[in-house]
């Protein structure tokens, strides 16, 4: 008989979580994302891809979210709000439908892929435009929640980043250790802060990076590595505060997910970097996409052009020598490549042609192409 296995992240690793042994889980599945190995990428190194595309809402904040509405539930939330820049929407959205709350959310007019707000809007939110970016959102959306009777569910939330710290629990159980690096696209910040929490915290070892106790995780569980990574964040050059050493105003950049100016993770990301040794660095827009096609093309990968960050900087730096040889790597690849259709249909422009339908000019273009 083939064991059937917990439903979503909570169930599986309710004794690293903050959570009680009867506490409801609000879940939709999330969680056991595929760690894909590269054949064609990455050589020196064995680099590895965690696609969190494969979350039922298409991105990793499915991680984050499990935890901050089963909260919000547990204390009788009636609504949840977020600022977002497509993503966190998405998964705000469904996960309060899952638990029978209303979603609000903000995001910046016109900035905001089609994909993802779709997904919002089918889920049952109400969204707000902005005239305004990402930044002037979360600042909106932190005084409503201190005033209205509504749970703010952004990374600022100290629940989310105790769901998203269980990637690296899974990255961990699939190879067996940890990996030498780990690499991540760049934000907001909270991410690259879960997976050095789950790290820290499957050694066994302390981090400042984060400052949540909760009695009901347990601490004499034994450890799942011996080691953690060095952790490397990578940012859009058109969005990348961390490398200009302070906020940026009007962040611009094709890579939506990451398009924030004023990381609210800030000082916990910079934590990070001590701690594990690691370091930030930026890519262009075009380094970016370049990759996205790449990975679809060679390695059969669809991912978001955010996502392409975190393995565009690991290539670069194999490249370099910055990551020596023989690396274990894995990339964290944040969101599916159906989020944002319209980047894909720019690659679609010049795929195809139009012949006529007959069997002579099929085999006519079949030709062409295998001969090219």
């Amino acid at each position: 008989m083939s064991k059937t296995l917990p439903l979503g992240l909570i169930n599986r690793y309710r004794d690293r979580l903050p959570v009680g042994p009867d506490t409801p889980a609000v879940t939709l599945g999330e969680g056991g994302t595929p760690l894909i190995p590269l054949r064609r990428l990455g050589q020196p190194c064995q680099v590895y891809v965690k696609f969190e595309g494969l979350n039922p809402t298409g991105s990793f904040k499915d991680r984050g979210m499990t935890m901050a509405v089963t909260r919000a539930a547990e204390l009788g939330a009636k609504a949840v709000i977020c600022a977002s820049t497509g993503n966190t929407s998405a998964a705000a959205a469904a996960y309060a439908a899952q638990a029978g709350m209303q979603a609000f959310v903000l995001i910046p007019e016109g900035k905001i892929a089609r994909g993802k707000l779709a997904q919002a809007v089918m889920h049952g939110a109400k969204i707000l435009q902005i005239r305004g970016n990402f930044d002037d959102g979360m600042s909106l959306v932190k005084s409503v929640a201190e005033q209205m009777p509504i749970t703010l569910v952004n990374s600022v939330n100290p629940y989310r980043l105790q769901g998203q710290k269980t990637a690296a629990f899974e990255i961990i159980e699939s190879l067996g250790r940890a990996p030498d690096v780990h690499c991540l696209p760049v934000g907001n910040a909270g991410n690259i802060t879960a997976h050095w929490i789950g790290y820290s915290e499957a050694a066994g070892r302390p981090t400042e990076a984060t400052s949540f106790r909760d009695e009901r995780i347990s601490d004499s569980l034994p450890p799942m590595s011996e080691s953690c990574p060095t952790m490397v964040g990578y940012q859009a050059s058109g969005s990348a505060p961390f490398m200009r050493g302070g906020p940026v105003t009007h962040p611009d950049t094709v890579a939506t997910a990451i398009r924030i100016g004023n990381p609210q993770s800030w000082d916990a990301a910079h934590v990070v970097q001590r701690e594990s040794g690691g370091w930030f660095d930026e890519l262009t827009d075009e380094q970016i996409l370049a990759t996205q096609a790449r990975l679809a093309r060679e390695e059969g990968v669809f991912c978001e052009p955010a996502s392409a960050a975190s393995l565009a900087g690991a290539l670069r730096d194999i490249e370099a020598g910055r990551i020596a040889a023989g690396s274990t790597v894995v990339c964290t690849l944040t969101g599916h490549g159906l989020k944002d259709p319209d980047i894909a249909a720019e690659h679609v422009a010049g795929a195809s042609q139009t012949i006529d339908a007959t069997l002579a000019a099929v085999e006519q273009a079949l030709g062409a192409s295998l001969d090219a």
